[in-house]
Parts: C-alpha cells; structure tokens; sequence
C-alpha cells in the first residue's frame, strides 16, 4: 500500500458552521442502526424516520434534503439537530476517500469547510479509519 501524501496528519476542528450540511443536494447514506438512533432520538417509529426522513437512491436509504438542498436534520439557528447521533457519513467528515486523495482535493475542502485545516491534529491512523468507515 502506498503511503498517504499526509503521511504527517492533517488539522480539523469542526466549527458546526453547516457547510457540510446545506447548498446542493447531495447524499447522506444511513443504515439501520442510524435510522434507529433517528427514530429513537425523536420519539418516533422507525416507519416514520424511514417514510418522513429518508428516500431510497441507488438501491440505498438516504436522508432527504429540504427545498433548498438542506440536509433535513439541519436548522439555520441550530445546526444540526442531531448532531450527537449523526451519521457515520457526517461523524467521518472531512477524512472522506475523496477529500484526502490528493492534496489539491483536500484544499477544495478547506476552501469549503473553515474547520478543514485548523485546530486538531489528526494523525494518519485516525484518518485512514475514518476514511474505511465509509467510501465517499
């Protein structure tokens, strides 16, 4: 296996600005336990995550976006609103497959995400985990 280009770590320190979560529509890939977590954080049943939360792409379940292309769990004042519960998709950002290919990849990221590049160091191990949770 070859080495990472940031063989050193890279920084990142979440801001909960929302980027991440809002302009275009994208995907938020989510399981079973993710939906579950959903159902039980609202108070709900897992049907109605599943019918009011979530659309299926792909053959997947994603969480559906607002008109605007908001993930549906993010509120403007709030942030997300599940943030502590969030999917794996969304805990493993910004150490996606796509985002640390290349260091050219990562600076788009950090052009887009004020946390990408600031704060912790997170090493190569850490990195490399997240990014085998989930290929984005």
């Amino acid at each position: 296996m070859e080495t990472p280009w940031y063989t050193n770590g890279l920084r990142f320190s979440c801001t909960r600005c929302g980027n991440c979560c809002t302009g275009e529509a994208g995907f938020v890939w989510v399981d079973e336990n993710e939906i579950q977590a959903i159902a039980d954080r609202l108070k709900v049943s897992v049907e109605e995550v599943i019918g009011i939360y979530t659309k299926i792409l792909y053959e997947k379940r994603s969480l559906k976006e607002k008109l605007n292309g908001d993930c549906v769990f993010f509120e403007k004042e709030k942030g997300c609103t599940i943030y502590d519960i969030r999917p794996r998709q969304c805990r493993t950002w910004p150490f996606w497959e796509s985002t640390t290919r290349t260091e050219e990849a990562w600076q788009r990221t950090q052009r887009n995400c004020p946390g990408a590049g600031q704060g912790e160091l997170i090493p190569i191990e850490e990195i490399t985990r997240r990014i085998r949770v989930i290929k984005i």
